[in-house]
């Protein structure tokens, strides 16, 4: 028996020496979509370091020009099956930017309608469809023009849009209609609506052995698991407050869902055999959003919205092992293994340019009123990013900054009390923020209603 002991320890030592190597060739590439900045931040995983960043337009708020020509709120990605063809989606300018992944360089852009927001590759690489989020259609492109060759139509705001593993059908969530529309690939016809419990849905992911499609509802906090064959729900887990995109892993515990949980900073982690159980919880940076695996499934990649990085989680132990500077605010987030066949594929990439940005939790003066707000810098101009939740539906809230006597901005909740916006300028006291160690010590409050500061109305404030 005491034998065997040093084999263990050096089994051991090999697995753990496994788990800490780099997951990944030398042509693998891991891409953001940032909104904020208007670029495609390109990340080596091997070494977990940004190479650069793909210009597709200007930061905020230079792009208000009436004379702005380049692309506005770059937010989803997608794809092609052969790793050559990355398409980025930017919702502002209602486009799809096609980019060669080896050399960096954009081979065409698309115009669609109003306010896409995701676009994928058909398996056999021949279209991309994307989801024409403002209307009520999918539009279809062939792969090699770049052309539209039709319309699908859907329920109002189709979100996202994948295709199950033999390509013959594709599962669309919805972004204002609490169903699933799945579409026979063949005939462009939709073959089955699968009601939901919510109508906002952003994302989907099929489990890697093709049984599952699971979307997550960001609006309630809740994943819908969907049986592929019977085109049924399966279960609904609750996740937590803003959940948002999700990765799947083939680990020594079996296949387990990597879920973005952006309203409480973590990344859950949930077993698929059967019933969903919550096997942990890990600590993340600043509004985990995009999430996409490794190929070999060691490693799980997390885009901070809020924390302008990729976050690196080695499946093996559930740890965060590195984080990597990107742009500002970054959304969809993909792995694509192979993307640049030969050389260092850092070719046309720029150098980051922005700032590591200040987030400012909100504490309620009373009720379960939740926020946050997010300081960032746009150059000459400064930027407070400002997130209302559980307040009262149609009331307008105003945010004060330090001494300042009258609001730097007012938000009117939606009909669930929710709210987000953006107030850009010279406001002395964001930079403020920005530059100290302890961004939270000067004074943040939101106030119901317009008008002066009253604190008998404040319902959120910054922690003192």
């Amino acid at each position: 028996m005491n034998s065997l002991k040093p084999l263990a320890a050096a089994v051991a030592l090999a697995v753990a020496s496994f788990a800490c190597s780099a997951a990944s060739n030398p042509g693998d590439r891991i891409y953001t979509a940032d909104q904020n900045t208007n670029t495609v931040s390109v990340v080596d995983p091997n070494s977990n370091t940004l190479l650069g960043q793909i210009k597709l337009g200007n930061q905020r708020p230079d792009l208000l020009s009436a004379l702005y020509k380049g692309e506005i709120n770059v937010h989803g990605l997608g794809f092609a099956p052969d790793h050559r063809t990355l398409v980025a989606v930017a919702n502002g300018s209602n486009s799809l930017t096609f980019i060669d992944t080896a050399t960096n360089k954009i081979k065409g852009i698309t115009y669609v309608g109003r306010s896409p927001h995701e676009a994928f590759f058909t398996r056999d690489g021949r279209e991309v469809w994307a989801t024409v989020r403002g209307e009520n259609y999918l539009s279809v492109i062939d792969a090699r023009t770049f052309k539209e060759k039709r319309r699908i139509e859907t329920a109002p705001g189709p979100g996202m849009v994948l295709f199950t593993p033999d390509g013959g059908r594709a599962f669309v969530v919805s972004s204002f209609t609490p169903e699933v529309a799945v579409v026979d690939t063949h005939s462009y016809k939709i073959v089955k609506r699968i009601p939901v419990v919510s109508p906002f849905s952003p994302f989907l992911q099929f489990t890697p052995d093709g049984k599952e499609v699971w979307m997550g509802h960001k609006d309630v906090g809740k994943v819908t698991r969907i049986d592929v064959k019977t085109m049924r729900v399966a279960s609904v887990i609750d996740t937590g407050f803003i959940t948002n995109h999700f990765g799947f892993a083939k680990t020594a515990r079996g296949t387990l869902a990597y879920v973005a949980v952006g309203g409480e900073n973590v990344v859950k982690v949930y077993s698929t055999d059967g019933e969903a159980k919550l096997l942990n919880t890990i600590a993340t940076g600043a509004l985990p959003h995009g999430v996409w695996p490794s190929d070999d499934s060691t490693r799980m990649y997390v885009g901070l919205e809020n924390g302008d990085a990729v976050q690196v989680i080695d499946t093996g132990s559930d740890k965060v092992i590195a984080t990597v500077p990107i742009g500002q605010a970054p959304q969809a987030l993909v792995y694509v293994s192979n993307a640049v066949p030969s050389g260092p594929g850092t070719d046309n990439l720029q150098p980051l340019a922005n700032a590591t940005p200040a987030n400012i939790p909100l504490v309620p003066a009373s009720g379960e009123a939740k926020g946050f707000v997010v300081a960032r810098s746009f150059g000459v101009v400064d930027a407070l990013e400002v997130f209302l939740y559980k307040l009262k539906p149609g009331t307008v809230y105003s945010v004060f900054v330090g001494e300042q006597t009258a609001p730097v901005a007012s938000f009117k909740t939606n009909p669930v009390g929710m709210a987000n916006g953006t107030a850009i300028g010279a406001i002395r006291e964001v930079a403020r923020l920005r530059s100290e160690a302890n961004p939270t010590a000067s004074r943040i409050v939101v106030v119901e209603g317009e008008g002066p500061m009253d604190t008998a109305k404040v319902v959120l404030r910054s922690p003192m």
